[in-house]
């Protein structure tokens, strides 16, 4: 039997300082390591506020090359603190070239991977197309952008908030042998949505992430930012950041999960194992008919 593995899923508060922000990230950080967690998961964007609610070019000031301040800080504490650790950043690549990153630290704080967000949103409060072009489909070395990251607690199958509501992302994660699936994330209500709307938009954020723990037989990690956050433009009440971070298993039941207003440090404790017993009586992946899928390929059938 193979020891459980602990990890952590970290949901704060972001403020628009960013050395405030990246001292919070520390500060839970270090509790997380505290109370034994091997992988430490951050949510999208940790360092700043969510400046998608408006489309303002100073706002690309704040991004950074990796290496660089954020990237070196995050590796910093990985290697003090001896963990995996999942960070974001928002990723000047060059001149022009932005993206929405996720950055991987192994226990020794060396960089093991990156995954740039594939799926880009472009609405009312979400305009990420002004800031972040999507991940390249193919590296230069022929991997595909839906590649897991190898670290020593596992392959990670990281992708980035909006890819959570893409079946194809997790399963291609999964056929490449991905141990777990993360979903760093960035996700709250328009302040006019009533009551209804919100439970609404909410449950489903939450189901179609188990879903994809079902569908693939592999154990998920989302955590989500809380707080209102203000439009800067003006021409919105803001987005209240809604939590509820989670942590589930293989079969989506629920190990952790957090409340939609407080900075919490998720912990759980995850089965290395289980993934394997649980494909073993549900074998999904056995019984793909990829001899039938061709039209997956198409934007409509038409």
């Amino acid at each position: 039997m193979s020891s459980p593995l602990r990890v952590v899923a970290i949901q704060q508060h972001c403020t628009p300082d960013k050395q405030e922000s990246l001292a919070t990230s520390e500060r839970l950080i270090r509790q997380a390591a505290q109370e034994g967690a091997q992988l430490v998961v951050l949510q999208e964007l940790h360092a700043t506020q969510y400046f998608c609610q408006t489309e303002d070019t100073s706002i690309f000031e704040l991004a950074e090359p990796i290496p660089g301040p954020t990237s070196n800080r995050l590796s910093q504490i990985a290697g003090e603190l001896g963990i995996v650790l999942v960070g974001s950043i928002f990723e000047r690549r060059m001149n022009g070239v932005y993206h929405n990153t996720a950055v991987v630290f192994e226990r020794d704080g060396s960089l093991v991977g990156i995954y740039r967000k594939m799926h880009i949103p472009d609405d009312p409060g979400f305009y990420e197309k002004f800031y972040f072009t999507p991940g390249d489909a193919t590296f230069n070395d022929g991997a595909s952008g839906f590649s897991p990251i190898q670290t020593s607690v596992g392959k990670l199958g990281v992708l980035v908030c909006w890819d959570q509501w893409y079946p194809e992302a997790a399963r291609l994660m999964a056929l490449a042998g991905a141990d777990m699936l993360i979903y760093p994330t960035a996700i709250g209500w328009d302040m006019n949505d009533d009551e209804a709307e919100r439970s609404r938009q909410l449950e489903a954020w939450v189901t179609v992430q188990r879903g994809h723990a079902v569908a693939n037989n592999l154990p998920v990690i989302a955590p989500n930012r809380i707080g209102t956050e203000p439009d800067p433009s003006g021409s919105s009440d803001g987005i209240r950041f809604w939590g509820n971070s989670f942590i589930c298993g293989p079969q989506g039941e629920f190990l952790a999960r957090a409340d939609d207003t407080t900075e919490q440090v998720l912990v759980a404790d995850i089965d290395t194992q289980r993934s394997e017993s649980v494909r073993r009586i549900w074998p999904y992946l056995r019984d793909r008919r990829i001899d039938a899928y061709g039209d997956i390929l198409k934007r409509v059938r038409d």
